[in-house]
């Protein structure tokens, strides 16, 4: 347990402590054995179509990218907030799983499921996580933000591919158009 506080995403333990390597290392921990064996098989499910369009290296930028940029947004939103806490892979795995949607839709299923509707679907009920908090549960802020960064670091190096499956990216994007007009017409 000890190294579990010790590397957890916390926003005091960062603002306060200047313990940047929480950023990181909260990715790598997990509430239990589900939690891990959730993240992985998502992760295996997605990771293919991400390394055949961004190889190793553009993989690496994605998970890593979603990662890092997740928790700083995080740790921006919860700024007065030092005893929030979290952690897991979800984030980071959030990001391969949309970059692997908007190259491309159709060549992944989930338990029949095709991969833009899963993409969409998890999507939605990540905003709708965000919008309805838990006390117990961080999924919404941390799946909403790093599902964005997959989706952009793709349509920005290979916007052509993008662009053939726009109908797809269309309706992934219907959740975080309801969130925007949640956050700034309804104020909520």
């Amino acid at each position: 347990m000890a190294l579990f506080e010790k590397y957890k995403f916390n926003v005091g333990a960062i603002e306060n402590r200047k313990e940047y390597i929480r950023l990181i290392s909260s990715g790598f921990l997990h509430a239990d054995f589900m939690h891990l064996f959730f993240n992985m098989l998502s992760l295996y499910f997605f990771q293919a179509a991400v390394t055949v369009f961004f190889g190793n290296i553009g993989f690496l930028i994605i998970y890593f990218g979603s990662m890092i940029l997740g928790n700083l947004f995080s740790l921006m939103i919860y700024k007065k907030q030092p005893w929030y806490s979290a952690i897991g892979a979800s984030g980071a795995v959030s990001g391969i799983i949309f970059a692997s949607i908007a190259m491309a839709p159709n060549e992944i299923s989930v338990n029949f499921l095709p991969g833009w509707l899963f993409g969409t679907l998890y999507f939605g009920y990540s905003v709708y996580m965000m919008l309805n908090p838990k006390q117990w549960d961080n999924l919404g802020m941390q799946h909403t933000w790093r599902c964005l960064f997959g989706l952009v670091y793709s349509i920005a190096l290979h916007p052509q591919q993008a662009m053939s499956n726009i109908l797809f990216l269309g309706a992934m994007s219907l959740p975080l158009i309801y969130l925007a007009y949640q956050i700034f017409v309804r104020k909520k």
